[in-house]
């Protein structure tokens, strides 16, 4: 395949002009978040896509059992120390409430916000929050005790499964994979049509590495919500093992979130991620994914034109 982008889709690139210059760089993978798209907002997208870039590779990232903030009159303003409720009818999925409680943390929108249960009910529960900020729609929700409960696919992701194999789209990307036997589910449904990308992102699926590595060919580590099951300290050192464990099985790997998380608001990247990135490239990576960085970032063709350069040059030393 060579190194490969996998570029996010969103308002920020889905203009001819945009698309083109994306294409022109290097190998790209164009990626539509499924937790933000319904049957018919896929549809569309994949048909702008292909009406600029007829050959494009087009993933459908599955928004997997991942509890999210669903509808809201208003954004949740959170401050340390006080407390809201929230209620079934705000989350995707409503029986995750009657799961918690009392005592249980949660950790909200990638390990930003941290939310404590102070008063578990069926119907509603009370948060505390340990952070400020905003809680917003579509933002996820992390309890790590009560995940192993939660089935794999949601409703969602059976009905963007089945359109994935109708579309004839070139890449299905599971989410909160936890072992071999979720993949097996997923397949049975995709009965080979669609080849499948397994997310390395909870504890679970890093102790099943093995077993998960022999039902594909290629895995994207998320480390987002990876950092919210294992803890942030303990991310480097499990990029590092995934990735080795990876590539000594023959497999493909690639890297996700904040690669360029700068860069969604300024021309350029700070010195660390550019650090970080040449050190990710020549770590034996098959590429990198880009997020908010090319879905609603100001700078999209910027960043991804980076990432090529960075990676020819790195070649270029690796010859000399």
């Amino acid at each position: 395949m060579g190194f490969t982008t996998i570029v996010t889709v969103g308002p920020s690139i889905l203009e001819e002009e945009k698309l083109v210059a994306i294409n022109s760089f290097g190998k790209c993978i164009y990626r539509i978040n499924g937790a933000h798209v319904g049957r018919s907002d896929l549809t569309g997208v994949v048909e702008n896509i292909r009406a600029v870039l007829p050959n494009a590779s087009i993933m459908l990232d599955l928004p997997g059992n991942k509890v999210r903030i669903n509808r809201l009159a208003e954004p949740i303003p959170l401050s340390k120390g006080t407390s809201f409720y929230l209620y079934e009818d705000q989350v995707n999925y409503a029986p995750f409430l009657k799961m918690l409680q009392r005592s249980d943390t949660i950790l909200a929108n990638d390990s930003i916000f941290l939310l404590e249960v102070v008063e578990a009910g069926e119907k509603r529960v009370r948060l505390r929050s340990h952070s400020d900020g905003v809680l917003l729609p579509g933002k996820g929700l992390h309890a790590q005790r009560v995940y192993a409960q939660l089935p794999f696919l949601f409703d969602k992701d059976r009905e963007l499964i089945e359109l994935a194999c109708e579309t004839g789209l070139s890449y299905l990307s599971l989410s909160y994979v936890r072992d071999a036997r979720d993949i097996q589910q997923a397949k049975e449904l995709i009965n080979g049509e669609v080849p499948i990308i397994s997310k390395i992102e909870t504890l679970a699926a890093v102790k099943n590495l093995n077993a998960i590595l022999a039902e594909v060919d290629m895995i994207n580590i998320d480390r987002g919500d990876l950092s919210s099951d294992i803890g942030m300290l303990n991310l480097p050192a499990m990029q590092r093992q995934i990735i080795r464990e990876a590539k000594n099985a023959g497999k493909q790997v690639f890297l996700a979130t904040q690669v360029l998380h700068n860069m969604e608001q300024y021309p350029v990247p700070t010195i660390s991620e550019i650090i970080d990135l040449e050190r990710y490239i020549n770590s034996g990576i098959d590429g990198v994914q880009l997020s908010g960085e090319t879905a609603v970032g100001k700078y999209p063709i910027e960043c991804v034109k980076l990432i090529f350069s960075l990676y020819n040059n790195s070649r270029k030393e690796t010859l000399v």
